[in-house]
């Protein structure tokens, strides 16, 4: 597989600067970037676009936390983490909460299209400025647990660059309990509910 930390230059690690990652693909992509290669042969385009489009696809998982988490444990491993569907524990009421309220969001959509008098309407618009602000709370607490996951993420790349080299088996273990897997799984359950939260935030003013 190709290694997209490699290809961008950038160190193989938990964390990285995202301003430092665009800088990067901005250079290494402007050569290959479509206007500069017209004047080539078919062949040579052909290898430049794929070349770009490869570049592109190694930003977008680098960028992203749990993208990035993904492919550094499946260098270092030779295989992806495997998704588990059961929620941490120390999660567990948060899940409950997100439920609770994309129900109650759902209930309310469903109600949405069954209206015709504007008394219901304006009764009804009352009710989605009320799920709405309960949604955008839940979204707060799930940005702030993002930001939370991140720094730890900052914080573990000085143990991470002192780690056994690479093939090392000790290497993985250098992070306590399974660490950066579990932040991963952690950037995974927050993504999932950001999710379907925004979800309900759009539809419920369509």
């Amino acid at each position: 597989m190709t290694d997209y930390f490699a290809l961008l230059d950038e160190p193989r690690r938990p964390w990285l600067d995202s301003n430092v990652l665009k800088a990067k693909f901005l250079a290494l992509s402007a050569r290959f970037h479509p206007d500069r290669v017209h004047h080539l042969s078919e062949a040579e385009k052909l290898a430049a676009h794929e070349h770009y489009a490869e570049l592109n696809a190694a930003y977008r998982c680098l960028c992203e936390p749990k993208e990035r988490l993904a492919h550094l444990l499946e260098l270092e491993r030779g295989s992806k983490p495997e998704d588990l569907q059961k929620v941490p524990a120390g999660a567990a009421d948060l899940f409950m909460e997100v439920i609770q309220v994309c129900r109650e969001a759902d209930a309310l959509l469903v109600e949405k299209v069954k209206l015709s008098s504007p008394v219901l309407k304006a009764q009804w618009f009352a009710e989605g400025i009320q799920a709405t602000e309960r949604l955008r709370s839940l979204q707060e607490r799930l940005n702030a647990m993002r930001d939370a996951l991140t720094t730890q993420l900052m914080n573990l790349n000085l143990a991470w660059e002192s780690a056994p080299p690479f093939g090392s088996p000790a290497r993985l273990n250098v992070l306590p309990g399974g660490r950066l897997e579990q932040i991963y799984r952690d950037f995974s359950y927050l993504e999932r509910w950001t999710q379907q939260i925004q979800e309900r935030l759009v539809q419920l003013f369509l």
